[in-house]
């Protein structure tokens, strides 16, 4: 289970990374370009999206990485990193994989009670 939670993790992170990099581009662009007639316009709090960019690939990645030695730990990163992806861009087609490795890996990692069998 735990060699799942650090797969998982790291896949999770890398696709949060892929979203966080979109995200972040987007908000700096209608910062700096200004708001394109009604087909793009910057969203309610880009304080929060560029949080969320930079915080939930880094949760989801320390999380899976530290998944066989430090499980509790492991599954709250992991957990604290889908949550973040599901507040600042919520559930949708581009989401839903960061979202859900990450939450499996974080479920698995918390119900990793002993070390794995060799």
């Amino acid at each position: 289970m735990r060699n799942a939670a650090l797969v998982l993790g790291i896949i999770g992170g890398i696709w949060a990374m892929i979203v966080g990099f979109f995200g972040f581009g987007y908000t700096q662009f209608i910062a700096t370009h200004g708001a394109v007639g009604t087909l793009a316009t910057q969203v309610d709090n880009p304080g929060l999206i560029r949080a969320a960019s930079f915080l939930a690939p880094l949760l989801a990645i320390a999380g899976g990485a530290m998944a066989r030695s430090r499980n509790r730990l492991a599954a709250v990163l992991l957990s604290a990193s889908a949550l973040a992806v599901y507040v600042a861009f919520g559930f949708n087609v581009f989401t839903m994989f960061p979202i859900g490795f990450c939450a499996l890996g974080g479920a698995l990692a918390l119900a990793a009670h002993e070390p794995d069998a060799h």
